[in-house]
């Protein structure tokens, strides 16, 4: 993909995905686009979490969420005797919020499915991501019979949701040279222990015997994506004379890591151990080069 390519997919796509977060889903909406399965039965009310009592369903996991910007969760029910199918469909304030969610409990001991944004699943559990909503479905059931009925309930709100959804348009811009497929994610803050490290986007790389990742940090606008850079230098106690283009940080915390300046992003590498990346170079010049 061409830089001028690149950034027409990113302006329409940041248009497309506009759109569910103008006219986000409600749970009586979500209610209705239930399909009815045969032997079971349709959900007969819906429960609504918010912020405030989230962890009342979810107990621990709920700070995760919330630092998502997650907004309200609905929970629906179908039954058959003791046998149930539960989903709760999480909305978040943006899609890249819920994408973001999604990535961060993906698991590798699921199989992938072309449903939504991205699915996963097995036998008798199924997620999924669309629009600014992050679904969850699973039955008590341990055999096939339940995953065509999960797939056919999940396929119908994925494309009632957002039938546009993919991944944000900024991790197609990551070049696809040793990237491993399915590690791209989205951070809304804190990334690698920093609060000011907002919205940001990463996939995870592997050359030789290495492995480090890529991000890319939207600031939104130049003036952002500086303030951030003084608050890691003053952090990092470097001289602030910085200007555009290549940079280095000395964190003590994550290593020394190169960085390209480029209007709005910061795009930068990273490897777990602090260890230097090689060749990180020629990877950050080919994603600023896609980047509009």
């Amino acid at each position: 993909m061409n830089r001028l390519n690149c950034f027409i997919f990113i302006a329409t796509g940041f248009f497309l995905c506009l759109l569910p977060a103008l006219s986000a889903q409600t749970p009586e909406q979500l209610k209705s686009w239930l399909i009815p399965v045969p032997g079971w039965e349709l959900p007969q009310a819906a429960e609504v979490f918010h912020p405030d009592n989230l962890f009342d369903r979810i107990n621990g996991a709920a700070p995760l969420f919330i630092e998502n910007n997650f907004r309200e969760m609905t929970s629906l029910e179908y039954k058959k005797g003791d046998d149930y199918i539960t989903i709760q469909a999480y909305r978040h304030a943006t899609p890249e919020d819920a994408f973001g969610m999604y990535a961060a409990e993906r698991s590798t001991g699921l199989a992938y499915f072309p449903l939504g944004g991205e699915a996963q699943g097995d036998e008798k559990n199924l997620y999924f991501f669309a629009g600014c909503i992050y679904v969850k479905m699973w039955s008590n059931r341990p055999d096939d019979d339940v995953r065509p009925a999960l797939h056919a309930i999940g396929k119908e709100l994925a494309d009632r949701i957002d039938p546009a959804a993919s991944y944000p348009p900024i991790t197609n811009c990551f070049p696809p040279e040793g990237k491993i497929p399915h590690t791209e994610a989205y951070i809304t803050s804190g990334y690698i222990g920093h609060e000011f490290l907002k919205g940001v986007y990463t996939a995870n790389y592997e050359s030789g015997e290495q492995t480090f990742q890529l991000f890319v940090l939207d600031g939104k606008s130049k003036e952002e994506a500086k303030k951030t850079l003084v608050s890691y230098f003053t952090f990092t106690q470097q001289p602030l004379a910085f200007e555009e283009g290549a940079l280095q940080i000395k964190d003590k915390y994550n290593g020394h890591l190169p960085v390209i300046w480029k209007g709005r992003y910061l795009i930068g590498a990273r490897n777990e151990n602090g260890e230097t990346v090689q060749g990180a170079e020629a990877l950050l010049e080919a994603l600023a080069g896609k980047l509009p």
